[in-house]
């Protein structure tokens, strides 16, 4: 695949349809798209179609972060999933379209910004989206309405 084919798939993606985009999900990655946002299945594509077409990441990097890894947990999986806080990490950006407007609220060491003022909770910041009650974590597509930590 050339440079030119890669920027090219890249850059369709902007204006696939979502069903479409699910489409490429399945044959790129074998498995059901996830059910978060349309741009994170855009970025995540992205890097797929740019990991298949110039090779991911080195073996040795990928020995080094799993070392990495084992000198934080000693090895135990299972405790290197959990976090001591489910928070997203400072900086993160979650995006949600409501009503044909795109939200984007970044994630702070002491909360939540959005349209430029600072919230302690997502759940208000969903509530100030809505108009309603929400519970933002599930707004923001963080958790499943059913399944709680």
């Amino acid at each position: 695949m050339t440079d030119d084919t890669v920027l090219a798939r890249i850059a369709a993606l902007k204006t696939t349809p979502t069903p479409d985009l699910k489409k490429q999900w399945r044959d790129l990655f074998e498995t059901e798209p996830p059910q978060f946002n349309r741009r994170f299945l855009e970025s995540r594509l992205a890097y797929r179609i740019q990991e298949l077409a110039y090779g991911g990441l080195k073996p040795a990097t990928i020995e080094r972060l799993e070392a990495l890894g084992e000198q934080l947990d000693g090895g135990n999986i299972a405790l290197r999933r959990i976090r001591t806080d489910d928070k997203p990490i400072a900086g993160t950006r979650l995006i949600r379209e409501w009503q044909g407007v795109e939200h984007t609220v970044t994630v702070c060491h002491d909360g939540y910004e959005w349209q430029g003022r600072p919230y302690r909770s997502i759940s208000a910041i969903a509530r100030a989206i809505t108009g309603t009650r929400w519970n933002g974590w599930v707004f923001f597509g963080l958790k499943n309405a059913r399944r709680r930590p």
